[in-house]
């Protein structure tokens, strides 16, 4: 599943927003019996992610620029 949400914010402001967003959503999807990796990319090229529902992985992480996360592979599951 992809979601796509577009805002009015400023580059700025999605920045601020963006972490606690992935933790309030991450926190619906670690109720549920699923696997799932969450990225929200900003519009200045920012990328927040949580991957669940393993424990290491419990934090919002900057994922850094769309060309940093070129070489990121994903589980075999997704």
């Amino acid at each position: 599943m992809n979601i796509r949400f577009t805002s009015s914010l400023t580059p700025e402001d999605e920045n601020l927003i963006a972490p606690a967003l992935v933790k309030a959503i991450a926190s619906i999807l670690d109720l549920l019996p699923i696997a799932y990796n969450l990225r929200i990319e900003t519009s200045d090229s920012q990328s927040y992610q949580h991957t669940g529902p393993t424990a290491s992985t419990s934090t919002v992480e900057p994922a850094g620029s769309i060309a940093q996360r070129t070489a990121h592979s994903y589980p075999a599951s997704y």
